[in-house]
C-alpha cells in the first residue's frame, strides 16, 4: 500500500516498513493518529516511542551483545566497516563504550567498490579483528576481496552484525581456519520453530522463496511473522473485554483513534509468548528478555557455539570453538633470553636449534605447545634485555620491544608481569609467584675468645652476680659474728677452756659462698637460724642463675651466632656503607623508578647516583658483587632461592618488598594468550609446573646443604 493511499481509510495498525527513513515518517502519522505501529527494522533511537511496538532488538542492546563477545575474546585492536550512510549511527554506542578506551578501533565506510582498498589498509595496520556491518547483497563482493588479499587464515576473526550468516555462501572459508561469528535470532534447532517452518516451506507457491532456498528463515521476515502474531494475540486480549470499533481516519484532520492507545498497551503487554525469533517481550515498545544465538564457522559447518541475553551476557558453551586445539601447521617465533635456571644454552657446539636450550621455560614451552598444539623457534633477544619504557626516547628495548614490533609471537622467559609492559603487550596468567628480596653475603661468625663462655648473660648480670657474691659474703661474716651459735671450743676435751673461735671467718664465708655457687659443697654448714636464712637466700638465687646460664649456653652451643648488619629495606637506606642495585633494564630496576612510596624512592635515588654504577647486567655479575662483600643485590624472589640454595655463602635478608609474578607474554590482541592461559591453569591444577620447579631448583645435584658446621658445635648438640 502507497503512504498516499492511507488517508480515508479504516484500518486499526500500521506494519513495517523496513527503511529506516521512511519507517520514521510512517511513526509520525501513527502517534498523530493514534494508530499501534508494528516494527521489524533497527531503531537507532536510544528512547521509547509512542505507539511503537518494534519486534527488532534495539541497536543499543546489539552493541551490547557486540561489546560483551569482543571482551570475552580479548580484542584491543579492531577495525569497523561500515557500508551504509546510517551504519556509523548503527555501532557508535560501541565506539563510545567505556571499554573501547583500552580498544584501538579503526573506522572506515566501505562499498562494493571499495572493499579491496579498505581491507589492504586493514592489512597494513595490522588489525586481525574485524566487524563488518555491509548489505546482505554486497556481501559476495566483501567474501572476494578477503580471498584476493589472503586474509583468510587463523589470525583473522570476522564478526559480521548480520543475523543471516546462515544464509551466506561460506564454501571458500570452511577448511581455512578463518573466524566467522555472528549473532542469530531465529533459533532453527527450536522444535516450534520447526514446525512453523515446515509450514511455510509447504505453502504455496512462495514457500521456498520465503526459506531463502536453504531451510534457514531470514531475521526480517521472522520478525513480520512474529509482530503480525505479537498484533494478533494483543487484538484478540483487547476484544475479550472491549468492542474495537475502527473509524476512518485522515491526515488531513489528524483526527486521534479512541482505541488506539488501548490497543497499543494490550499488544505491549503481551509476555511470555514463543515466536520464531523467541521470546517475546517488550519494555515500552521496545523488544526486552530475549535470546541471541552465538554462530561460528567450525571447519565445514556454521554451529551454535552460546548464547547472549541482556541480563546474563555472553555464555559460551563450546569455549574450543574459539581456543580449538588442533591448529594446524603453526610455526611460532619465541622471544626469550638466557638466565638460570629459565632458559640456559647447553655447552655442546653440535646442537642446533631449539635443541641447544635446557632449563625451566623450555620445559614449560614444551608442555604448553604439546597441550595448545603449536610448533616453535627459539630466540634471544638482541640487547639481552627484558624489556624497559625509555621516558627520553619514548620508546621499549629488549623483549618488549620485539613483541611490540611483532617480531616475535611469544615470550618466555622470566619476565614479570607490570602495569607499563601489560599497557603495550599482552601476559598470560601467571606461570609463577614472587617478589623483591635482598640477597646479601653470608654474615661472619662471632671470633672465639677466652671468656666465650661468658657470652650466655650480658656483662650487666655478671655485674650484679658478683656484686651479690660480695655482699652476702660480707653478710654472712657478719651474721656470724654477732650469733653466739657460729662461736664454738676450738678443744672439746678442755670443757673450762674460755677459748672460743667462729668458723665464719672472711676466708671461711667467702668459700662458702663460693662453694654453693659452683654446685660443690664447702664443709662449712651454718649453724645459727640468721645464717641459715642467708644461705638458703644465697642457695635459691644460684638455682635461679645457674639454670639460665646453663639454658642460654645450650642454645649458644647450638645456634651459630651471626654479625647481620642489616635486617630490611629501611636498614639499607640509612647506610651508605654497603652499597646496592639491581638488574639493569629489569622489572625490579623499574619498580624502586617507579614507586611512590618514600623509602623506595630513597634508594632509587642513591642507586641512581651512585659511582661507579651499581646496576648488573646480569644476574650472576650481582652475585659475584655480593660475594665481593659491601654490596647487597636487590632480585627477585625466585632467583634468590636458586642462588642461595647453590652457594652457602649467600642468604636472603628480610622479607619481600613487593608480590607480583611471571607470565607468558604476546602482543596486544593476540589469540594465543587465553589458549596459553588455560593451559597454564591445568600445569598448576595437575602439579607439573611444581614438579619442574623442584626440578631445576633442588634436584639438580649441586644444591648446599649448609652442614658445614664446627666441630665444637656439633660436640655441643650432642652433649
Amino acid at each position: 500500500m502507497k503512504l498516499q493511499n492511507i488517508d480515508s481509510l479504516s484500518f486499526v495498525a500500521i506494519f513495517g516498513p523496513s527503511d529506516p527513513v521512511l519507517g520514521a515518517h510512517i511513526q509520525s502519522i501513527c502517534e498523530a493518529l493514534d494508530v499501534p505501529h508494528l516494527e521489524a527494522r533497527i531503531d537507532f533511537e536510544p528512547f521509547s516511542k509512542e505507539l511503537s511496538i518494534n519486534l527488532h532488538p534495539s541497536q543499543e542492546l546489539m552493541n551490547k551483545a557486540f561489546r560483551d563477545l569482543m571482551t570475552y575474546l580479548n580484542w584491543t585492536k579492531v577495525a569497523i566497516i561500515y557500508e551504509e550512510d546510517y551504519g556509523l549511527f548503527k555501532l557508535q554506542e560501541l565506539v563510545k563504550a567505556p571499554d573501547s578506551a583500552k580498544t584501538e578501533m579503526y573506522i572506515r565506510q566501505a562499498g562494493p567498490g571499495s572493499y579491496r582498498q579498505v581491507l589492504r589498509e586493514v592489512r597494513q595496520k595490522e588489525i586481525f579483528k574485524l566487524i563488518v556491518d555491509t548489505n546482505p547483497k554486497h556481501i559476495h563482493h566483501f567474501f572476494r576481496a578477503i580471498l584476493q588479499l589472503q586474509m583468510n587464515d587463523y589470525r583473522y576473526h570476522y564478526m559480521f552484525t548480520t543475523f543471516d550468516l546462515e544464509t551466506l555462501d561460506l564454501e571458500d572459508f570452511k577448511y581455512n581456519s578463518v573466524n566467522i561469528t555472528s549473532f542469530r535470532i531465529v533459533d532453527i534447532d527450536n522444535k516450534k520453530v520447526q514446525e512453523t517452518l515446515g509450514v511455510m516451506e509447504n505453502f504455496q507457491p512462495i514457500g521456498h522463496a520465503i526459506l531463502n532456498r536453504s531451510g534457514v528463515i531470514q531475521a526480517e521476515p521472522a520478525l513480520i511473522f512474529d509482530s503480525v502474531y505479537v498484533f494478533a494475540k494483543g487484538l484478540s486480549a483487547m476484544e475479550s473485554g472491549h468492542t474495537i470499533k475502527p473509524t476512518n481516519l485522515s491526515c488531513d484532520l489528524e483526527k486521534p483513534w479512541d482505541d488506539g492507545l488501548s490497543l497499543y498497551n494490550y499488544i505491549d503487554a503481551v509476555a511470555g509468548l514463543q515466536g520464531l525469533t523467541g521470546n517475546i517481550e517488550f519494555n515500552e515498545g521496545k523488544r526486552s528478555n530475549f535470546k541471541l544465538d552465538l554462530l561460528k564457522l567450525k571447519k565445514e559447518e556454521i554451529t551454535k557455539v552460546g548464547h547472549w541475553t541482556s541480563s546474563d551476557g555472553i555464555n559460551i558453551t563450546d569455549p574450543n570453538a574459539f581456543y580449538e586445539k588442533n591448529t594446524p601447521n603453526i610455526t611460532l617465533v619465541v622471544m626469550t633470553r638466557e638466565e638460570k635456571p629459565y632458559v640456559m644454552v647447553k655447552k655442546d657446539a653440535n646442537l642446533t636449534g631449539n635443541a641447544r636450550f635446557e632449563g625451566f621455560c623450555i620445559d614449560l614451552l614444551k608442555s604448553i605447545a604439546g597441550q595448545v598444539q603449536f610448533d616453535y623457534v627459539i630466540r634471544l633477544v638482541p640487547d639481552h634485555m627484558y624489556g624497559v619504557y625509555d621516558p627520553e626516547t619514548k620508546e621499549w628495548n629488549g623483549i618488549v620491544k620485539e613483541l611490540k614490533e611483532k617480531r616475535a609471537d611469544l615470550a618466555v622467559a622470566s619476565m614479570t608481569i607490570n602495569y607499563a609492559r601489560e599497557s603495550v603487550i599482552d601476559f598470560t596468567k601467571p606461570f609463577m609467584n614472587l617478589g623483591i628480596g635482598i640477597l646479601f653475603k653470608m654474615p661472619t661468625s662471632q671470633p672465639t675468645r677466652l671468656f666465650s663462655f661468658m657470652n650466655p648473660l650480658a656483662i650487666e648480670i655478671w655485674l650484679y652476680v658478683l656484686a651479690a657474691y660480695m655482699l652476702v659474703s660480707f653478710t654472712l661474716f657478719v651474721m656470724a659474728r654477732f650469733s653466739p651459735y657460729e662461736w664454738n671450743n676450738p678443744h672439746p676435751c678442755h670443757q673450762d677452756s674460755d677459748v672460743v673461735e667462729n668458723q665464719f671467718s672472711v676466708s671461711n664465708s667467702f668459700w662458702f659462698i663460693t662453694g654453693t655457687f659452683l654446685r660443690q659443697g664447702s664443709g662449712l654448714n651454718p649453724k645459727a637460724t640468721s645464717t641459715r636464712i642467708v644461705g638458703g637466700i644465697w642457695w635459691f638465687f644460684t638455682l635461679i642463675i645457674i639454670s639460665s646460664y646453663t639454658a642460654n649456653l645450650a642454645a649458644f652451643l647450638t645456634v651459630e651466632r651471626m654479625i647481620t648488619p642489616i635486617e630490611t629495606a629501611q636498614d639499607l637506606a640509612e647506610q651508605t656503607e654497603i652499597s646496592y642495585g639491581t638488574l639493569e633494564g629489569g622489572s625490579t630496576m623499574t619498580f624502586f623508578r617507579d614507586s611512590k612510596i618514600e623509602i623506595y624512592q630513597k634508594m632509587w635515588r642513591i642507586m641512581e647516583s651512585r659511582l661507579p654504577s651499581v646496576f648488573v647486567s646480569t644476574y650472576e655479575e650481582g652475585i659475584q658483587k655480593v660475594l665481593e662483600g659491601n654490596y647487597a643485590f636487590l632480585m627477585e624472589s625466585t632467583m634468590i632461592d636458586y642462588a642461595v640454595q647453590r652457594d652457602c655463602n649467600l642468604t636472603q635478608i628480610g622479607g619481600l618488598l613487593d608480590s607480583k609474578g611471571y607470565g607468558i607474554a604476546t602482543p596486544k590482541g593476540s589469540p594465543w594468550r587465553d589458549k596459553i592461559s588455560l593451559a597454564i591453569l591445568e600445569l598448576q591444577e595437575k602439579g607439573v609446573i611444581q614438579i619442574l620447579y623442584d626440578r631445576w631448583w633442588k634436584n639438580t645435584g649441586d644444591v648446599c646443604t649448609r652442614d658445614d658446621k664446627s666441630e665444637w658445635c656439633r660436640y655441643a648438640v650432642f652433649l
